[in-house]
């Protein structure tokens, strides 16, 4: 095996480490894409209090609770996720994240969408921020 294919063996059969990813970052509500596969992105974000009413139109957006607690506001009701639960917001409903302390959850939504989806304001993110 010459060097350059050691290289490209080693790059390419990394696994995602999300204990190393999020030592590399700890502002809250700010996703971090760790991976892509076709046109959806895989984002880690630490969320700590509320966040804001808003909807996703054109998808469905995926929690998956890493560690903390999740809860997740509806108009009609709320969902509570604890660590190793998953919950598929459906495309369009309105919704707003709460987390009482530190909580770190990966995002599974395809590439491009914005974290404040169509309600914009300040807690908006830079979109396709890679670690």
């Amino acid at each position: 095996m010459n060097l350059l294919s050691f290289w490209y063996f080693v790059v390419m059969y990394q696994p995602v480490s999300f204990a190393e990813k999020f030592a590399r970052f700890a502002e809250t509500f700010q996703p971090k894409v760790v991976a892509q596969m076709n046109d959806v992105q895989f984002k880690l974000v630490r969320v700590e209090g509320d966040f804001v009413w808003h909807s996703h139109p054109e998808t469905d957006e995926a929690f998956l609770v890493i560690e903390g607690m999740l809860a997740i506001d509806f108009r009609d009701g709320r969902v509570e996720l604890q660590p190793g639960e998953l919950f598929v917001v459906p495309r369009g409903k309105e919704h707003k994240p709460f987390a009482a302390g530190e909580t770190k959850i990966l995002l599974i939504e395809p590439a491009g969408t914005q974290n404040t989806g169509d309600a914009g304001g300040a807690m908006t993110a830079p979109m396709d921020v890679w670690i």
